[in-house]
């Protein structure tokens, strides 16, 4: 073991029904406790999470509702998790950003006491990216395997990622369609469609928002609950292709409405005239 222990270390990774720390829950919860000694444990639980789990969430750790409505609640499970950690530190990758906001906030929402202090916190995804670089001249250097001496040059800067491309493609066995590389060179599971990503398209097709307290809800969802939001990022610090993307879903949002209401109003119509056909 070539690491140095006062006292044990839990390293955990969560699987939860989605991205907000606030929001969502937790559906697995997997430890692995080192002692310091070197005796290891482990602890791996399913949880009903009480809420649904989106099939977008289901594709990724496979975790299906039904498989999660037979196992204990987090309620259930938090004193035996809060007893299997202890006082013992804590390990995660990007865990200091989400697992253990969220596993802190499911023991708060279940009244169990779980104290934060005095413990350390390594995040592992943290160490990786400050040890190795993302520029470009890494990339370079890693890929094609030559240094870039004019890095910051536009010109240079562009040969250089033309060349990384080329060779990401080789050397992952990558699919060259561009559409496809595109897919993969996104963040997240939804389609951004104003490059900022504030705004983006869910698995439905509908036009929702990337940030804030509305993230994941739909454009139109928000426009009935909370009409001003619209205002507000029309009139806020946003980029202005942000804003022509939003407009556009507003207007289309208003149009398919408008549609419905005229649909709705035929309807209506032909039952009246049925009536006093009779």
């Amino acid at each position: 073991m070539n690491i140095s222990l006062n006292k044990p270390l839990c390293v955990f990774d969560l699987e939860t029904t989605g991205l907000q720390v606030t929001k969502d829950r937790i559906v697995q919860i997997a430890v692995i406790k080192i002692n310091p000694d070197g005796l290891k444990e482990e602890l791996n639980l399913i949880v009903n999470p009480e809420m649904e789990i989106p099939q977008e969430v289901i594709d990724i750790h496979g975790i299906t509702n039904e498989r999660a409505k037979e196992c204990p609640t987090f309620k259930e499970l938090a004193v035996q998790v809060a007893t299997f950690i202890g006082n013992s530190d804590l390990a995660g990758f990007n865990s200091n950003k989400f697992d253990i906001p969220v596993l802190a906030e499911e023991f708060l929402r279940v009244g169990v006491d779980f104290d934060l202090s005095n413990r350390a916190f390594i995040d592992v995804q943290n160490i990786f990216h400050k040890m190795e670089q993302r520029t470009l001249v890494a990339a370079y250097k890693f890929y094609c395997e030559k240094d870039l001496n004019n890095a910051h040059d536009a010109m240079f800067d562009t040969i250089a990622t033309w060349e990384v491309l080329e060779k990401q493609i080789e050397k992952y066995n990558l699919d060259s369609d561009v559409n496809r590389l595109a897919d993969l060179s996104r963040a997240g599971n939804h389609k951004i469609v104003d490059m900022a990503g504030r705004i983006a398209i869910n698995t439905k097709g509908e036009v929702i928002y990337n940030f804030g307290k509305h993230k994941g809800k739909t454009v139109e969802q928000i426009s009935k609950s909370e009409p001003g939001y619209y205002g507000w990022m029309l009139e806020a610090d946003f980029p202005l292709y942000t804003k022509s993307v939003l407009r556009k879903a507003m207007e289309s949002i208003k149009e398919a409405n408008r549609l419905k209401e005229n649909a709705n109003l035929d309807d209506k119509l032909n039952a009246l005239q049925n009536k006093f056909k009779k």
